[in-house]
């Protein structure tokens, strides 16, 4: 797997709810109460839009977690391992990290985190056992989910073939 040429960034790839909760629920868990204070996603320069394969940042207070999906079930979250104002690498691409550059993520921005979710996908299909991290604001949610091989945002409830683990 190809890291992207970050500098310090060595993802630890994780399979099922399990695993995630183990891992890092308790450091999830701990951002709750935290202020939401920035959101990075690598930016294609030339194409003009978010370029998927890379790690999304979420910063609350300074406590910056980095989410990536990769194949149909693999998660890694790594801590404070980017640093947004250095170049991200992928051969062949011009990218950038861009802060909110999306208008549903800058709505978001100085929110105070109400709870964290780990949304198994229980659905009948490749997706089966893949992991999603799930963010709740008062009024708004930010998903970070397994796009079948990169990473998709997604700012609704969970769906019906999501089984909910609240962290806190």
């Amino acid at each position: 797997m190809f890291e992207f040429d970050i500098e310090r960034y060595q993802p630890r790839w994780l399979n099922g709810q399990a695993a995630v909760a183990r891992e890092h629920g308790q450091r999830l868990g701990a951002l709750h109460g935290r202020t939401l204070t920035g959101v990075w996603l690598a930016w294609d320069i030339e194409e003009d839009e978010w370029f998927r394969d890379c790690p999304v940042l979420l910063d609350f207070d300074g406590e910056q977690v980095e989410i990536n999906h990769y194949k149909f079930d693999d998660l890694a979250l790594t801590w404070a391992t980017i640093d947004p104002r250095r170049p991200v690498h992928w051969p062949g691409f011009e990218l950038k990290w861009r802060p909110e550059p999306l208008s549903e993520l800058q709505v978001l921005r100085g929110m105070t985190l109400q709870g964290i979710e780990l949304l198994e996908w229980v659905g009948d299909d490749a997706g089966y056992g893949s992991v999603d991290v799930s963010f709740v604001f008062p009024d708004d949610r930010l998903t970070v989910f397994n796009a079948l091989d990169e990473n998709g945002l997604n700012f609704t409830p969970p769906k019906p073939q999501q089984r909910s683990h609240t962290l806190r």
